[in-house]
């Protein structure tokens, strides 16, 4: 029992009740710049895109161990931080306006290596280079693309019963020069596109065909995408 002269106890204020003990261990919210857990920093900056789980989405599957055997960790890591200019992707960097510190854009270049890679993948396949080594040639590229693409994608790249259009203006609008690259090499296989081996059984793909049908691609882009006329058309 309480005396008469005793003070309030903690139990007679609800909000002086507290525990003494320290927090438990991962309780504490962090910043959101010290935040370093791949699986949160993926889900809030990559997924919306790159799919759950790196699986694709509007853009390719991150997950692609041919993807990743041709990027290296440099050019992965200057797109994260950078974007794309002119394409869809956006810079993370705090530096180029972004939210991730470069801590941050460290661990989700190399977690999606160790998580999604398989070293030795393109081991004796003779891949083409990541980016281009020389200029294309839209005639070759347009024969490359005959040879190559056109079973999927239509003659002219319209598309067709079993790929997308890819001369379309609005696609060429959204994805850049490189990101062609990364996919006529890569492929998109959550869409059953292959890579630069399987479109041809038995006759992969050179480098310079590669170069030569993005070339040939992006002659397609017009310089106001979607609109259903010419801009010198316009009345202002």
């Amino acid at each position: 029992m309480r005396g008469a002269g005793c003070c309030i106890g903690v139990d007679d204020v609800p909000w002086l009740q507290f525990s003494a003990g320290p927090a438990k261990k991962g309780s504490e919210i962090l910043p959101p710049n010290q935040v370093l857990d791949f699986k949160n920093l993926y889900a809030e900056n990559c997924a919306g895109c790159h799919g759950a789980e790196g699986r694709g989405g509007a853009a390719i599957a991150l997950a692609d161990p041919v993807y990743l055997g041709i990027a290296d960790d440099a050019a992965i890591r200057k797109v994260i931080a950078n974007g794309v200019a002119g394409a869809s992707m956006p810079a993370f960097a705090q530096s180029a306006g972004g939210m991730l510190t470069d801590k941050q854009i460290d661990v989700i270049t190399s977690e999606m290596r160790s998580r999604w890679g398989k070293p030795g993948i393109l081991d004796g396949s003779n891949p083409p280079s990541y980016a281009a080594k020389s200029g294309g040639n839209i005639p070759q590229g347009e024969a490359a693309y005959k040879t190559y693409c056109a079973s999927c994608h239509g003659a002219s790249g319209q598309g067709d019963s079993k790929g997308s259009a890819i001369t379309n203006d609005s696609f060429l609008a959204l994805i850049s020069d490189q990101g062609l690259r990364t996919i006529v090499i890569a492929g998109r296989p959550e869409l059953g596109a292959p890579d630069w081996r399987g479109n041809l059984p038995g006759k992969p793909m050179s480098d310079q065909e590669v170069t030569d049908v993005v070339t040939w691609l992006t002659s397609h882009r017009v310089q106001n995408p979607g609109q259903p006329y010419a801009a010198a058309n316009v009345q202002h």
